[in-house]
Formats: structure tokens, C-alpha cells, sequence
């Protein structure tokens, strides 16, 4: 089995995330197909490393993709915030997340989370959840649909996207993503149609994180994920827009040392892809990581 995905800023990744001890406990918290987990595995040939993701279709590739290194390796299935906070296993030392959606899920689950192809309109990492894409954008008032793709999209044309949505969805419901991303298109003055992004990539991302709870789930893990640290670990945080990054800024700067918490931020500004992986890898054109180290007893601010 090959890979779709590649995993976003891995030199760097390795780089920040250093164990201090050889049998470290490594949790990567959004596992995907396992590529930051591998770079953990080859790198410290005596931590064991837990993966945890909601997907089973995706866990049962990053099983396979790890195979050989199954022995160091344990898959835990669900939410990353509901696994975090009744932790019952050892302080782990390293914890990373990688908040972007595998481009597994992108090109290859056909639920809808891209808008280059036409797939039903679903967007759910966990299939078994009750309410998808398709049910916000054919039920929800324009106001709130407006306010929803404005608030987590942060889309300028979000009242006229609304409108044409609901002018839309009363000739036929919308439930593919090409329909949605024409309908969105056409919402959108000429003039700035065709920008750096395509036109329909903050509404399909203010659905993606809405039908997700990804906004929510962070804030639950930045708030047990620091404490759950053993002295000297690290919490590694990859943000891919404004909102995440946001997020996780503030939780930072709230358990630093300097403010009255117990860690030290060891990333006064966000690491950055270099140019060469933005060529390579154009998804990784956004991210920005962040990482927090526990104190150890008798640390100075």
C-alpha cells in the first residue's frame, strides 16, 4: 500500500517533538495514514507511539502502512477529545496534532470534501454522525447559513452565497459538491471570481468544520492536553487557518510560565513550511506550528 497523503512539516516536526528519555510515549492524536507516527517510529527506535483517529477506514490504512512496526504501535479508534479527556494510560511525553484533513479524505473517501469533483455532499470524518453537509446547507435559515460561512469560513460574500443557496435549494435540494460549488461561484462578483483560491474554498470549510465540530474538539484538547504532559514533554500543534491558530495561541500563551501557567512556549512565533515543501507539497502552504514543553519542578519563567 502506498500513501495518499504526505504528512505536513515532518523535518520540523522531528526536529521540536524531542523526548527526552528512549521509551517515550508519543500520542499523535490526528493519525491519518500514520506518516508523522512513521517519522516517530524510525526516529526513536525505542518510544511506542498511540494514533488515534475517528475514521476505522483510516486507521485500518495507517495500520497496514505500519506494519512493520506494529510491535511500538497501538491504534486507538474515536474522537481525539473524547479519548483525551478520560486518559488513563501513562503521561505522554510527546503530543502532536496535525489539524488538517488527510488528502485521502480529499481524494479518495468521496464524502464531499473537495469541491474539484462531484460527490455527495457529506463531509463527515465519522460517518455514523447524524447531520452532514448536505443537511445544513438544505435546512438552515440564510441568516444563520450566512453567519455560519462567515463565521467559519471567514468568506466576505457570505450573504450572497447564502442567498443564492436558498434560491438554489427551493428548484431542487443541493446534495453534490459540484451543484454547491457553482452555486457558490456564481454568488461571487466577477471581478474577483477567480482569485489565488478557488471561490468555493472557505464555504466548503466553514461546512467542513461546522459538520466536524473541529472548533470545538480543539478547544476540549487545549484544555486537558497540557496538563496531561509528564514533566519536560511537548504538545505540537500544525494549524492550517486563522480560527485554529487562533485557538491555539491563546492556549499557549495562557500556560506559559510568563502569565502564571506551568510551560514554557517554545515557539515564540509560529514554524513555518519552508519554500521547498510549499513547492512539493502546495497543502502545506498554510500551516503553522506551534509547540508548548511542560516545566519540570523548579523551572524558572
Amino acid at each position: 500500500m502506498v500513501a495518499v497523503h504526505t504528512p505536513v512539516m515532518s523535518n520540523e516536526v522531528i526536529a521540536q517533538l524531542v523526548p527526552f528519555r528512549a521509551d517515550a510515549l508519543i500520542v499523535d492524536g490526528t493519525l491519518g495514514e500514520g506518516g508523522h507516527s512513521m517519522s516517530f517510529l524510525r526516529t526513536y527506535p525505542q518510544c511506542r507511539v498511540i494514533g488515534i483517529d475517528i475514521d476505522p477506514a483510516m486507521g485500518a490504512r495507517a495500520m497496514k502502512l505500519l506494519e512493520e512496526q506494529s510491535q511500538r504501535f497501538e491504534l486507538m479508534t474515536g474522537w481525539s477529545d473524547e479519548i483525551l479527556v478520560s486518559w488513563v494510560k501513562r503521561a505522554p511525553d510527546i503530543i502532536l496534532l496535525d489539524l488538517g484533513v488527510s488528502r485521502f479524505h480529499y481524494e479518495c473517501s468521496g464524502r464531499g470534501f473537495s469541491f474539484r469533483g462531484d460527490e455527495p455532499l457529506d463531509m463527515r470524518l465519522d460517518e455514523s454522525g447524524d447531520r452532514n453537509a448536505a443537511d445544513l446547507v438544505n435546512s438552515l435559515e440564510e441568516d444563520d447559513l450566512a453567519n455560519l460561512i462567515f463565521t467559519y469560513g471567514e468568506e466576505r460574500y457570505s450573504r450572497r452565497i447564502a442567498r443564492n443557496i436558498v434560491v438554489q435549494r427551493r428548484k431542487a435540494p443541493i446534495t453534490n459538491t459540484g451543484r454547491l460549488a457553482r452555486v457558490v461561484l456564481k454568488a461571487i462578483p466577477g471581478r474577483v471570481r477567480h482569485g489565488r483560491i478557488h471561490a468555493a474554498t472557505r464555504t466548503f470549510q466553514a461546512l467542513r468544520i461546522v459538520v466536524n465540530r473541529e472548533l470545538d474538539r480543539l478547544a476540549t484538547i487545549l484544555n486537558v492536553a497540557p496538563d496531561m504532559l509528564a514533566a519536560r514533554g511537548r504538545l505540537g500543534i500544525i494549524s492550517f487557518h486563522s480560527l485554529e491558530d487562533r485557538l491555539v495561541k491563546r492556549c499557549y500563551r495562557a500556560k506559559d510560565k510568563r502569565y502564571g501557567g506551568d510551560c514554557h512556549i517554545l515557539t515564540r512565533k509560529p514554524l513555518l513550511p519552508s519554500a521547498e515543501e510549499c513547492r512539493s507539497n502546495p497543502s502545506s502552504r498554510t500551516a503553522k506550528f506551534r509547540v508548548l514543553e511542560k516545566a519540570s519542578a523548579g523551572d524558572s519563567p
